[in-house]
């Protein structure tokens, strides 16, 4: 691996990167769906989640005003939600669908469908303890900040940057500009779990990306490039690492 240069600043994604679901998307749908009347098998549910999610335009809504955000935050989930009903085949058994879904988009504002990976306090301690400036960089939406605060996470960002705010999703590099434009491109490191969205989306902006693969081997994928070969880490503790070899 090449040497690093020091940052100044380390970008991190959210979902995947410093918490992680406790039980599938499919299996939560389910059980609400049980609620209302609506069986569905949540293997089915997580089948068709990940297809309506990839079909999905970007969460980001450039050409509204703030106070419009949080509606369309709400329609642009309950239209992902409705999709993946569709596909399971069970979405006209939903009297309103409308009112079936605000209990869930208010569930995942909440801490309970979240777990923080155990790597995550000791990195953001002791790159903080370093005068290292942290920021979030993600596509969620506004219930990322409630969601961070329940999870203690929130004293450690200097800022926080998602998508249906900036009006840019990743990997738009618009999103990382926005959030970076303080610091010097080659002296801000980004982490996330995806390849194309984290990883393609900050080196597009200049950024040095190390490619964070939690419950995935470290091999290489046949999707990826070998001239854009990054640092790949299984955890926040070989960022530390890598970290601690810039420093000597």
């Amino acid at each position: 691996m090449l040497p690093l240069d020091p940052p100044q600043l380390i970008t991190l994604d959210a979902v995947g990167t410093l918490f992680g679901l406790r039980e599938s998307v499919g299996t939560v749908y389910g059980r609400f769906a049980a609620e209302v009347g609506v069986q569905v098998d949540p293997a089915a549910l997580d089948v068709a989640f990940f297809k309506a999610f990839k079909a999905a335009p970007p969460c980001a809504f450039p050409e509204l005003k703030a106070s419009q955000r949080t509606e369309a935050e709400l329609r642009w989930w309950q239209g992902v939600a409705a999709d993946t009903f569709r596909r399971a085949g069970v979405l006209e058994q939903f009297a309103d669908f409308g009112a079936f879904f605000a209990p869930v988009f208010a569930y995942y504002a909440t801490a309970e469908p979240w777990f923080l990976y155990e790597d995550v306090l000791p990195a953001l301690k002791d790159w903080q303890g370093q005068g290292i400036a942290l920021m979030v960089v993600s596509n969620f939406d506004s219930r990322l900040y409630g969601v961070l605060e329940a999870l203690g996470l929130a004293p450690f960002f200097k800022e926080v940057w998602i998508s249906s705010e900036v009006g840019a999703a990743k990997p738009d590099r618009l999103i990382f500009e926005r959030a970076v434009a303080s610091y010097p491109a080659s002296q801000v490191w980004h982490i996330g779990d995806s390849w194309e969205d984290d990883v393609l989306g900050a080196q597009g902006a200049g950024l040095q990306a190390i490619w964070l693969r939690r419950d995935r081997p470290l091999l290489p994928d046949q999707v990826i490039n070998a001239a854009l070969a990054v640092p790949e880490i299984s955890d926040l503790a070989d960022a530390q690492v890598i970290l601690r070899g810039t420093a000597s």
